[in-house]
């Protein structure tokens, strides 16, 4: 169960994810590299979001989006 040892491959081929038997020594730095952009992506995108997020109606009951919404951290005064 394993396929057998390492054959002889072609080596003009040419394969986006690193052709036979590939393991870069530096894939730990480009993971994390990798994982540093989607998270600033991310945050960049909530923190846009949290900022923009506005509800006419108001919810029945508390929702997780209160939490971080600009809207309900300094609720306006009720009209009367």
């Amino acid at each position: 169960m394993g396929g057998g040892g390492r054959y002889p491959y072609p080596k003009f081929v040419w394969s986006p994810a690193g052709g036979w038997w590939t393991r870069p020594s530096n894939w730990k730095s480009n993971t994390l590299i990798a994982f540093g952009g989607i998270f600033a992506i991310t945050y960049a995108v909530w923190t846009v979001s949290a900022e923009k997020e506005y509800r006419t109606v108001p919810p029945i009951r508390p929702i997780p989006s209160m939490k971080w919404a600009k809207q309900y951290q300094n609720p306006e005064p009720e009209d009367k």
